[in-house]
Parts: C-alpha cells; structure tokens; sequence
C-alpha cells in the first residue's frame, strides 16, 4: 500500500507543530500524524510550513453545458490554475450563460467537472423564477447586476426569491440595483458602483439572513462600512460568514491610473485606502473569514472592453505570504482564512473533510516556502487567460508543493 510521509513545521488554525504526516495514497486520506514514523519522502526547509490545503471558495470556471465561455478558461484549466496557487479545492459560481438553477442543470454541470484535476463544490443559482434543488447545496443570490443574467432589479424582487429558500445555505453578491442605476451615468467605474451601494445591500442581506434563518455569507466584503454591518450581526447571533479577495485587500483607489484602471476593473470596484486597510484588521480580527478569490477569468479583449473581473487562482498562495510577511498575520492566522474555515463550508456538502491536518481528514495540503520570493508574469501562470492583475509585482514566497491526495506537484 502506497504512502506518502511529510515531514516539517505543521499550521493548523488552533496548533503549530512539528512532526509528520502519511497520507494513505489508495484512500487519499490522512492516516497518521507523529514524530517518528519513518523515513519521510518530503522534508521541509527551516521556512516552509504544511497547511491544510488552501480552498477557495469563489471562483468562476466559466465551464458550463453551453460551452460558450471555455475560451476564458474551463475546468481542468482552472485545476492547473488552483494547484499552481496551492490551492485544492474550489467552489465555482453560477452565473453561466446555461446557470445551473435546478437539479437537471445542476447534475449537468457537475458531470463536467470530471476533468478537474482537484474536487469542485458548485453553487446554484438563484434568480427571480427558481426553486430550491432536491439535492443540499450552496446557492448564489446577485442583488445587482453583475457578469451573467442571474440578478435582481429590486430588494423587493429579491424577498420574494428569498422566501422559497429559507434554512437554505446563500451567498450574497451586495450591490445595490437602485443606487447602482441611480448612478450609471457617473464617469468612472468606481463611482458608478459607490460605498453605499454595498452598505446598504448587506444590511438588506443581513436582514434577509435573520429573517429566513439562512446560513449566509457576504461575497468579496469592499468597504469598511460593509465590515462593520456584519460585525454587528455576527455579535447579534446570526448565522453569516464574510470573504474578503486578494485585489480588494492589495490594490485601492490612490493606485488607478489611466494604464492600469481597465485592468483593476471588477464588482464591486477597489476602494479607498482606509476601507483597504479596514479590511486587513478585519482578517486579523476575524470578522472577515475567509481569503476567496473571486477568480474571474476574462481575456485580455475584453477587458479592454470594460469587462468586470481579476484572475487571481495561480496566486493564491503567494497572497498569503504577503499577508504575513507585510501585515503581521500569523501562520494560523492564514490556515483560519485560507484552510479551515473555507474547508469548514465545502465540507457541508462534499462528504469528505478538509480543512486540517488531522487523521481522517483529505490528505490535500499545501507548502507555502516563506524564503522564495516570487515575481508574478505570464510564464508562471497556468490560468488559461494567462494574465494576472498582480504581473511584475514580487510577493515575499510561494506554494512550493500542493499535494492532492496523496499526489505532489512540485514547483
């Protein structure tokens, strides 16, 4: 029976450690965690740490039925993309041009994701006229408009939506529809998407997550004022979770400039350095729970076209070792953001356990080399769009393996 044995510096999210761990390859699962049980196969430097492989929990593969958008990328591409950022598990988006919104669209769309090198969790769509699934699943809501047809017009068109998916798993997509047509006409991007267009969508949100007794969680959290409004409902009692993406905590306003505004263009749009920073201190405090990505695989035409959305997969590791080395976050931190809570949300609906480093649990994990700085350019991507928002910029490391079940992919 085949094993692989790590050997190195062990983060968990509530322990660091030193010691080793077997991975079962025929069940792909961790089957010990020791000090001395043998020979190891990989040993890590003095600054490389083993992690529960990284997940993100918001990406778009673009792959559907359709077939219309796997120029963008698809869903082996966004496995390469994922495993050369460190990251083994992901969770895609609905908003295809065929959505999965009910169980045949839904079934249809996951057979696809057998080319996937690493699992997939796929949301469902919810939109003005859908149902919830037969299935258990997490489902998607866009209060406004966004990339894809899926979106509302209205808070009341959305209540309405909502109703039918009480007790269910939703995420929020919060912008909201009438301050955002309000100001279509404005004359940047930026201020055609404002600060209160998000602020008030999540204390709508928020109150639609207490009202229905949803499990909820607020998408690619952008503005200190959004952080504190769902502050205020986790110390309330109610049931939501929050991400932050690596664009919305690297890059803000101050930093556009007539090169590089089209590329930096996304919803909601980068904000003011004070709502950046706001929600660094939010990852170290934990209102913010997890580091998603939001992975928008546009071309390079359309982005100078004006479409919306960053790649961000190849450079998710990468990400986190600026976390650390230039905002102070602690390694556990980084396995709460990166590891164990997004682990904690797939697991609900995968059957498998990820998240730590514990026997029993998937054996995907992620070695992040602290001492590597890494230059960010088309060469190193594996996206299938092949640009990055953070080409030329140097992060202090990166994954120097990502183990999937079992399997190594070295650097």
């Amino acid at each position: 029976m085949g094993r692989l044995r790590v050997e190195g510096r062990i983060i968990n999210h509530d322990d660091d450690s030193y010691g080793q761990v077997e991975i079962n390859n025929e069940t792909g699962l961790i089957e010990s965690i020791g000090k001395n049980l043998g020979p190891p196969d990989i040993r890590l430097k003095k600054d490389e740490l083993l992690f529960p492989g990284f997940v993100d929990i918001h990406v778009h593969s673009r792959d559907d039925v359709s077939v219309k958008q796997r120029y963008k990328e698809d869903f082996h591409t966004v496995s390469e993309a994922a495993i050369n950022g460190g990251v083994v598990h992901i969770a895609d988006m609905p908003n295809n041009p065929k959505p999965p919104i009910d169980d045949d669209s839904y079934e249809k769309k996951r057979a696809l994701t057998t080319s996937s090198l690493i699992p997939i969790t796929l949301y469902a769509g919810i939109g003005p006229d859908t149902l919830p699934l037969d299935i258990e699943v997490p489902y998607k809501a866009f209060m406004g408009p966004s990339v894809g047809d899926l979106f509302f017009v209205s808070q009341e068109q959305l209540e309405e939506a909502i109703k039918k998916y009480a007790g269910k798993n939703v995420s929020f997509h919060c912008e909201d529809p009438n301050i955002l047509d309000a100001n279509r006409e404005a004359l940047t991007h930026e201020l055609k998407r404002p600060v209160e267009a998000e602020v008030l969508a999540i204390e709508f949100a928020l109150g639609l997550i207490g009202k229905y007794d949803l499990n909820g969680k607020i998408c690619h959290c952008s503005t200190g004022g959004g952080l504190e409004r769902v502050h205020g409902a986790k110390s309330g009692g109610y049931s939501v979770t929050c991400e932050a993406t690596p664009h919305h905590l690297y890059f803000d306003e101050n930093m556009l400039t007539d090169g590089n505004r089209l590329w930096l263009q996304m919803n909601p749009p980068v904000r003011s350095p004070e709502d950046r920073m706001a929600l660094i201190d939010g990852l170290k405090k934990g209102c913010i729970d997890y580091l998603a990505t939001d992975h928008a695989p546009h071309t390079r035409e359309e982005k100078m076209g004006g479409m919306s959305g960053v790649p961000n997969l190849d450079t998710y590791a990468a990400f986190a070792t600026w976390l650390i080395k230039e905002h102070g976050l602690e390694p556990q931190d980084i396995a709460r953001i990166c590891s164990y809570n997004p682990g904690s949300f797939n697991n609900e609906f995968g059957g498998e356990k990820y998240g730590r480093i514990e026997e029993g649990y998937v054996g995907s994990l992620t070695v992040v080399d602290l001492s590597a700085p890494f230059k960010v350019s088309q060469s190193n991507l594996k996206t299938k769009c092949n640009w990055s928002p953070f080409e030329g910029i140097v992060f202090p490391g990166n994954a120097s393996h990502t183990i999937i079940r079992g399997k190594v992919y070295s650097k």
